[in-house]
C-alpha cells in the first residue's frame, strides 16, 4: 500500500495538468515535491494524468514507482490495466513495485484480470507478489458476489476513502476477529478480511489486536497492517512501529510503511525516528521518512501537501 493521501476530484487548465505531470516524472526534484504531485495527480481523470502515472510505475525511485501503481489501483482506471500487467511482468523491477500492480489490477476488479494474476501466482519468485496476486483474485471472486442487477458494488465504502484489498469481515466480534487475523493458516483473504474490520470497529481491543498482528510471518501482511495503522493514527502502536522502523532486517515495504505510519502519529519521538531513518541506507525508508516528514511539516503549517491551490495555477475543486 501507499501513503494515505486525499480523494477529491478536480478539473485544472491544461497548464496545470502539465506542470503536475513534468514536476512527476522529474528526478532532479526532491521525492517529496514529486510525491505532491503524484497526490495532486491521483485526484485527476484523463489521458495526461494516466500517462504520467504509468511512467512513474518505471522510475528509479521503488518508493514512487509503487506509489504510482497504487494510485493508478486507487482510482480505479480500467485503462491502465495493460500497463499495470506490463509491470507485474517484468521481474526486472523491485518486488514492492510489482506487488502493487497486482494490488491495483484487484482493486480495479475487472474478470479480465483474472488471466494476469493467475499467472503471476503460480510463476512470480517473490513470495509477496504471488500472495498479493491470490489477494486481489479473491477480492475479484468476492466483488462479483455482492454486485446487484446494474453491475455496481454493494460493500460499503471504507470511512477512509481507500479502495481495500478486501472487503472487511461482517458478523464477528472483536475476539473472532482477532482469531483469523492472528491464524497463520488462515487464508491472506481472510485475514485482511479480519484486520479491515478491526481498523472499522476501532477502540483500544481492536488497536492492540491490529498491533499483535505484526508478528505475522507474511510480510505482505506486515506492511497492511503497518498502512491500516497510520490510517488510524493511533498513538498505541507507536512503540511497536518504532521497533520495525529501527529493523534493518525487516522487508523494506514493512519498514516503509512502519515510517509513514510513525509520520501520521506526529509526536516528538516519532518525528525524531523519521529524522534518523531519513538517512537509512535503504532508499525506501529513507524516502518514506523524507515524505512523511514534509507533509508533516506542511500540515503543521496548515497548508496542503497536495500541489493543488499552491503553486500550480488555475485549479478547482469539483464536488464529488
Amino acid at each position: 500500500m501507499g501513503f494515505n493521501s486525499s480523494e477529491n476530484s478536480f478539473t485544472v487548465s491544461a497548464a496545470t495538468e502539465k506542470f503536475l505531470c513534468d514536476r512527476l516524472l522529474d528526478q532532479n526534484q526532491p521525492i517529496s515535491e514529486r510525491f505532491r504531485a503524484l497526490f495532486s495527480l491521483r485526484n485527476l481523470r484523463g489521458p495526461r494524468p494516466r500517462s504520467a502515472l504509468i511512467a512513474a510505475t518505471r522510475d528509479n525511485s521503488n518508493l514512487l514507482a509503487h506509489e504510482a501503481a497504487f494510485a493508478l489501483g486507487q482510482m480505479q482506471d480500467s485503462d491502465a490495466v495493460p500497463a499495470l500487467e506490463a509491470v507485474l511482468n517484468d521481474l526486472s523491477l523491485h518486488p514492492i513495485v510489482r506487488h502493487e500492480a497486482a494490488e491495483a489490477l484487484g482493486a480495479i476488479g475487472s474478470e479480465t484480470n483474472v488471466p494476469l494474476l493467475k499467472k503471476s501466482l503460480t510463476s512470480d519468485p517473490a513470495q509477496e507478489v504471488r500472495e498479493t496476486c491470490e489477494l486481489a483474485l479473491s477480492r475479484i471472486e468476492e466483488q462479483k458476489k455482492v454486485q446487484n442487477s446494474d453491475g455496481e458494488s454493494m460493500v460499503e465504502s471504507s470511512p477512509f476513502l481507500s479502495i481495500d484489498p478486501a472487503a472487511p469481515a461482517s458478523c464477528s466480534s472483536i475476539d473472532e476477529l482477532r482469531e483469523v487475523l492472528l491464524d497463520e493458516e488462515k487464508s491472506m483473504y481472510q485475514r485482511y478480511s479480519a484486520l479491515f474490520a478491526l481498523r472499522n470497529h476501532g477502540g483500544d481491543k481492536s488497536i492492540t489486536a491490529i498491533i499483535d498482528s505484526l508478528g505475522a510471518k507474511s510480510a505482505l501482511l506486515r506492511h497492511e497492517v503497518g498502512y491500516v495503522l497510520g490510517q488510524l493514527q493511533n498513538k498505541t502502536a507507536s512503540a511497536a512501529l518504532s521497533m520495525i522502523l529501527k529493523d534493518i532486517n525487516e522487508h523494506p515495504m514493512v519498514r516503509h510503511e512502519a515510517a509513514e505510519a510513525l509520520g501520521s502519529i506526529a509526536d516528538d519521538q516519532c518525528v525524531a525516528l523519521l529524522e534518523e531513518f531519513a538517512k537509512d541506507p535503504e532508499p525506501i525508508v529513507s524516502e518514506s521518512c523524507e515524505v512523511a516528514l514534509s507533509m508533516l511539516e506542511f500540515e503543521r503549517s496548515g497548508k496542503s501537501f497536495e500541489y493543488l491551490f499552491m503553486q500550480a495555477p488555475q485549479a478547482e475543486e469539483v464536488s464529488s
